[in-house]
């Protein structure tokens, strides 16, 4: 049964110079149907809409039915980083470059929010990564990451040496530039580059992509979801941890990273006409049906 959404966050990307215009018509559409519409408080004040009820997302989160997050792919990862855990709802209206996660364009968006907010949605359950950085068996970081996880090397441009465990067996030991590892949302973005394969978000999987091997025959593997993954830095003059691209650590020979699947899934509602497979054909320029 659609869940009834009652009070509806509203999330924008900050750096956007557009945003504000359609931030406010989503507001006025939003109350004028009923609904209870909070900002984000850096959303209300990069918008100048600061007549409106607005917040800190995390002292809201707990009391929202759903949040409707205005940017790109990069503001999805971020917010769906934050709300895990609270198993808020999200929609994302495109107002990015890439728009794999944030798919409903603000052009129609209107009219396609309208239908879903009247219960004609589909929701995806997309896994994310937990992700801790230990040192001399002490935890230094932890981090979600719903896109992927990148040890690398850093500004010195040297090859890294590292070990792989899954589920505390052994896997590999690999010089290269680094390694991938990416939930299937994330198989899109850096692994897919590194040479990793497309994998459905609804699959229960990670990627593991190397970064450049010096072993050419180091290829990515697809591993289930409930493994635990285990990378143990050996030897680097320089190395970072990565999550999403948008925070990351300093690491040490002897360092590990340690991922698993994360206990709660972000959920994602997308409109009943979606179809990923037109999402793929259109972001990466995939030949038309003849």
């Amino acid at each position: 049964m659609p869940q009834i959404f009652k009070k509806i966050a509203l999330v924008g990307k900050h750096n956007s110079t557009t945003i504000s215009g359609y931030m406010l018509r989503l507001a006025n559409f939003l109350l004028q149907r009923g609904h209870e519409v909070v900002l984000t408080t850096h959303t209300a004040e990069f918008c100048h809409l600061t007549e409106l009820p607005c917040a800190p997302l995390m002292d809201i989160a707990n009391d929202i039915d759903l949040a409707i997050v205005m940017g790109g792919d990069g503001t999805m990862l971020a917010i769906a980083r934050s709300l895990v855990d609270f198993k808020v709802p999200m929609i994302g209206v495109n107002q990015g470059r890439v728009g794999f996660l944030a798919d409903v364009s603000v052009d129609t968006m209107l009219s396609t929010l309208g239908e879903m907010l009247d219960g004609q949605y589909l929701e995806e359950q997309r896994i994310m990564l937990d992700c801790s950085l230990e040192r001399s068996g002490d935890l230094q970081f932890h981090m979600y990451a719903f896109n992927d996880a990148v040890v690398s090397k850093s500004a010195m441009g040297r090859l890294i040496e590292f070990e792989v465990y899954i589920d505390n067996k052994f896997v590999y030991s690999q010089r290269a530039d680094g390694l991938v590892i990416a939930s299937p949302t994330g198989s899109t973005a850096y692994a897919l580059s590194a040479g990793g394969p497309i994998l459905h978000p609804t699959l229960e999987a990670f990627v593991l992509a190397p970064i450049c091997p010096h072993t050419l025959s180091a290829r990515p593997i697809a591993v289930n979801s409930r493994s635990e993954i285990e990378i143990n830095l050996i030897h680097a003059d320089d190395c970072r941890v990565h999550f999403d691209g948008q925070n990351h650590r300093d690491m040490l020979v002897g360092d590990r990273v340690v991922i698993q699947r994360a206990r709660n899934a972000v959920r994602l509602l997308q409109p009943l006409d979606h179809n990923y497979y037109d999402t793929l054909r259109q972001k990466l320029h995939w030949g038309e049906k003849l």
